[in-house]
């Protein structure tokens, strides 16, 4: 028998308990412009139809193998990596089960991809859907100010690494996102399948930490928010920011010099994420001591961080995270 054709791109649909999506999701995979593609179907120990959708597909030539866990992971991230391993192609996408994206979003990705001897990844721009697939209205939820005028852009990873990622996850959903499988495969550092919450964040600091990275200013791909969310669970336990200040840790080790002024601005922001949370005073306090022994941060970066809020307005070389961004 002749052994299959590699295809260029290895798309990875990670599932738990989203029957509901499944088929429009993988129908939006199925009908991409781009077509050298296989595509791994992963379930993480469902209660609902979920397997059965999945197996509605066994026939597709795209899909190359459906696998359902007999426990469950605790963690999308591990799903993630599961499915890398299992992906023969060049790129990796993966495609969170409940989301959608335009027909045009693998071309778009596989042609700045392919520009590129050191491409590590590329996300697109994002729209917000809700659990009925309409759209949410929010003013630029991908941040990207006047950049939206530009039709791409590639950076230095750690350029990236510095200037953007220091900051926040700009990367906003995996769906959004086409990457090197190779490097993936190479991190490193694997404690990004332990958290809950910002495992992206790590991974794809790691991931810049390898090679270049691409912005696509294109809507291509539907985020859609519910209840079930992980960054919901985040927000009402406060466990994100909690990550956070690991994910945070890990780059001033990794970077090195990032200058004591920026570093105090992000401990601020940290500080001010916390009081705005809607968990118990107790919460917040633990989350506060949690702070000062991870980074050493507190009232006093809160403080410069407020400040320097107020300054922006009347000095524009102040720095900001929008105006370090690249």
């Amino acid at each position: 028998m002749l052994e299959k054709k590699v295809p260029l791109v290895s798309v990875v649909i990670p599932n738990y308990n989203y029957a509901r999506y499944l088929q429009a999701r993988i129908e939006s995979v199925l009908n991409q412009t781009f077509t050298d593609f296989e595509l791994i179907l992963l379930d993480d120990v469902s209660t609902d139809d979920s397997v059965q959708v999945l197996h509605q597909y066994k026939d597709n030539e795209h899909v190359s193998q459906i696998v359902v866990n007999e426990q469950n992971s605790g963690t999308p991230f591990k799903q993630w990596m599961k499915g890398i391993s299992l992906a023969r192609g060049k790129y990796v996408w993966i495609a969170e089960a409940d989301d959608l994206a335009e027909p045009d979003f693998l071309m778009r990705c596989v042609n700045l991809a392919e520009q590129h001897k050191d491409f590590s990844f590329c996300y697109v721009g994002s729209l917000l859907i809700d659990s009925e697939g309409n759209l949410i209205p929010k003013k630029d939820v991908n941040k990207w100010g006047k950049r939206e005028k530009k039709r791409e852009a590639y950076f230095d990873g750690k350029s990236f690494a510095v200037h953007n990622l220091y900051w926040r996850n700009y990367v906003l959903n995996a769906s959004g996102v086409l990457f090197r499988r190779e490097y993936a495969l190479n991190l490193g550092d694997t404690s990004f399948m332990d958290m809950r919450y910002c495992g992206d964040w790590l991974f794809w600091f790691w991931m810049s930490m390898q090679g270049g990275v691409g912005e696509i200013y294109c809507n291509l791909n539907y985020f859609r928010q519910h209840t079930a969310k992980v960054t919901v669970s985040s927000a009402r336990s406060g466990g994100g920011v909690r990550e956070g200040f690991y994910v945070v840790q890990k780059m001033e080790q990794v970077l090195g010099s990032l200058g004591q002024y920026k570093k105090r601005l992000r401990r601020g922001r940290f500080y001010r994420g916390i009081k705005r949370l809607s968990v118990s005073s107790e919460r917040k306090q633990e989350l506060f001591k949690e702070l000062a022994s991870t980074l050493g941060g507190g009232k006093a970066d809160y403080r410069l961080e407020r400040m320097n809020q107020i300054g922006r307005i009347f000095n524009p070389f102040l720095l900001t995270p929008n105006r370090d961004r690249l």
